[in-house]
């Protein structure tokens, strides 16, 4: 008999997973904003540049490319999503946010993550029944993946909420602010062009207008504060 030669299968992608272009030294994450703001801080590399920008307003981040492609429907959603901006954040900024956030809409860990206190903004137990000061209230929400494609996958993909006000220097931690807009747009007309859905992931990472993505490790501690050891509900 002839022995099966055939690869085993990937293992599937965990429920909770941190998934991000990375290297050594930084992080990539993304967010979406109007010209008056995108334009500036590009120029100066400061995301404040402009008076536009509000430091009273959440900022929400994210790793994931597709999930930022999804969420500003590649950049054509509206003129306040116009220009998407790739963030390179330090390892030491990134982990700093999730060490202090608290999960905002999980139903399965509201009873850990928040109580009558946290209503008024002062105390909350993070993943282990730990009582923390809740100093800056960065929220982490963990929503349906997507594909390049927009179509939704069976697993999360992470959003941080940054709060406006915050005490955080997380934007200190910003070491170099690129616009990708037009890499959005042009891999749009590319899936746009692809009418028999024949270009695989491989191919457009190839092509740069996909990064490549791994998981990025945290430790235990912070699997527990970001509620990543839940299962699927479904």
């Amino acid at each position: 008999m002839a022995s099966d030669t055939s690869a085993p299968a990937p293992a599937p992608t965990p429920y909770r997973q941190i998934r991000a272009h990375y290297d050594t030294h930084t992080i990539t994450v993304y967010q979406a904003y109007s010209a008056a703001i995108a334009i500036p801080a590009v120029a100066q590399q400061k995301l404040n540049a402009s008076p536009a920008y509000s430091l009273d307003r959440m900022t929400w981040i994210k790793p994931s490319w597709a999930w930022m492609l999804y969420r500003s429907r590649y950049s054509y959603k509206d003129d306040r999503q116009a220009h998407i901006l790739a963030l390179k954040l330090t390892h030491e900024a990134f982990e700093s946010l999730l060490r202090c956030a608290v999960l905002s809409d999980d139903p399965g860990l509201v009873g850990k993550q928040r109580g009558q206190r946290d209503q008024q903004g002062k105390r909350v137990k993070d993943g282990s029944g730990k009582v923390r000061e809740r100093t800056a209230s960065v929220r982490v929400q963990w929503d349906p993946e997507r594909s390049v494609r927009l179509e939704r996958l069976g697993y999360r993909s992470i959003q941080i909420g940054v709060p406006g006000g915050s005490k955080l220097d997380w934007a200190d931690g910003i070491v170099e602010i690129e616009d990708v807009t037009e890499r959005a747009r042009r891999l749009k007309k590319v899936l746009d062009e692809d009418v028999d859905g024949k270009l695989r992931l491989e191919e457009l990472i190839e092509t740069g207008l996909v990064p490549v993505e791994k998981e990025y490790v945290v430790d235990e501690e912070m699997r527990e504060i970001l509620g990543m050891d839940v299962a699927d509900k479904k």
